[in-house]
């Protein structure tokens, strides 16, 4: 079902850890937030700066190195909350705000399941106002080498589908495609973690990154074999995660996508190159409106009652 309303979470819910590359420790808190507000980031606990607020959209996007970041130069920043995205778009969450007091989102297990739980702790409510989606009028692709990204029209919801290839054993070619709804979502990507190679240990420690990084939070890659002695969740847990990251960058939108996006040998940088590439070329998107909720038929494609909302622009603040 596509919902015809917005929601937020019935209650504020709180989780705590470190960030996997500053290694520092985060709480993070979700709270309940008006129709119309979307996500927006509140950075606390800076010494000598007052707390700020900071919209989930692409244009906020600063950095896609090894994770997503959000903010500015004016001030202080928050990173890595791909998860965190991916978690709320991928259960429905239109409105809440993210309270974060370190500069970093918590990895918890290196999925989004701690985010999922939380959310399924406090529940998600509808609100008065119908849901608006930004709807993907022809395709938008960016190449970058042998990576490929690609956004193009699909009435039925929001489609992944991605691809990775890696000349290692425990990896090689993989792939997976979902509808992003909210019980596939758990299924399919939500418990998949983040992956790394261990001969880039060392020049991730000399640049600052990773210094919270550990086999509790990360599935580790020597160049033949996994270090992980629990194993892996999935047999592809690796292109599961590529595509819970992919659904994390794409939900800075400014509203849920009504389209499908192809992903292929991608990453943060490519992920926010096609969304930028999509915002830019303002015949390539709309702002529809759902009315009442419509199953999706069996066959054919389903008519979604939708209406264009033209005073409204995803990229807007």
């Amino acid at each position: 079902m596509i919902g015809g309303r917005q929601t937020t979470l019935r209650d504020q819910v709180s989780v705590s850890g470190i960030g996997v590359h500053s290694g520092k420790p985060v709480t993070l808190t979700f709270h309940p937030a008006e129709p119309n507000s979307g996500v927006v980031f509140l950075r606390t606990g800076v010494e000598g700066k007052p707390d700020r607020e900071i919209r989930a959209e692409a244009r906020a996007v600063t950095a896609t190195e090894l994770a997503t970041v959000l903010g500015d130069a004016s001030g202080p920043v928050v990173a890595t909350v791909e998860h965190v995205m991916a978690a709320l778009c991928g259960l429905g969450v239109d409105n809440a705000v993210v309270e974060l007091d370190s500069i970093e989102a918590p990895i918890m297990d290196g999925s989004a399941a701690a985010f999922v739980d939380a959310i399924d702790q406090v529940g998600v409510v509808r609100l008065a106002a119908p849901r608006r989606y930004t709807k993907v009028l022809k395709p938008i692709r960016v190449i970058s080498g042998d990576s490929l990204g690609e956004l193009r029209p699909y009435d039925r919801g929001f489609r992944i589908e991605a691809e990775i290839d890696f000349d290692h054993p425990s990896v090689g070619r993989q792939s997976i495609a979902l509808e992003v709804e909210p019980n596939a979502f758990r299924r399919e990507v939500a418990r998949a973690r983040t992956f790394g190679f261990m001969c880039d240990v060392e020049k991730l420690w000399s640049a600052g990154y990773a210094l919270g990084a550990n086999f509790q939070n990360s599935i580790v890659l020597t160049d033949n074999r996994l270090l992980n002695p629990e194993g892996l969740r999935f047999a592809d847990e690796f292109v599961r995660h590529k595509a819970l990251d992919a659904i994390g960058d794409l939900a800075l939108a400014g509203a849920p996508i009504l389209g499908a996006y192809k992903t292929l040998r991608g990453g943060h940088r490519l992920n926010h190159a096609v969304l930028s590439a999509l915002i830019a070329d303002r015949s390539a998107w709309t702002v529809v409106e759902v009315g009442e909720p419509v199953r999706r038929p069996r066959r054919g494609h389903a008519d979604l009652g939708l209406r264009v909302a033209p005073a409204y622009r995803a990229d807007a603040s």
